[in-house]
């Protein structure tokens, strides 16, 4: 489980003084407690939610340094993508565009899809093959070019 990791991670970077790594670490905890603490969630929060946890973290922040960049406040942006670092060690590894792009051909092939009217099936075979692995906008995008 991931929140064993991010206490140990946290000890590391108070010793180090890393503050951008500590930022992203906090920021994480936070998030799986509050998910622990929610109203009728589980004890225990398997890997499936905490990906999904991890992956809004992510997004959340990219929505913010798009928005600090708009703005000109390159120096908070900054913030923003040092803790998207911190937060992504902690995710699968991402597909590039090109691998994205072979997934969801063989997968539009295979569900026999042939229109943007079957974007809606196509999309959910994609994000659940590709869970963690890629951005949903990018799956999104792809999906649609290859069904135009």
């Amino acid at each position: 489980m991931v929140s064993t990791i991010i206490d140990q991670e946290i000890k590391k970077a108070m010793l180090a003084k890393d503050q951008a790594k500590l930022r992203g670490l906090r920021a994480i905890k936070a998030a799986l407690l509050l998910a622990r603490t929610e109203k009728g969630s589980a004890e225990e929060i398997n890997e499936e939610a905490e990906l999904k946890i991890l992956q809004r973290l992510v997004k959340q922040r990219k929505e913010s340094a798009d928005i600090y960049k708009q703005q000109g406040r390159e120096d908070l942006s900054v913030i923003e993508e040092e803790e998207i670092e911190v937060i992504s060690q902690f995710m699968p590894q991402q597909l590039s565009r090109e691998e994205v792009e072979t997934l969801v051909a063989s997968l539009i092939k295979d569900s026999g899809a042939s229109s943007v009217k079957d974007m809606g099936k196509v999309m959910g075979l994609a994000n659940k093959e590709l869970a963690g692995k890629a951005d949903g906008k990018l799956i999104a995008e792809i999906v649609k070019s290859q069904l135009a």
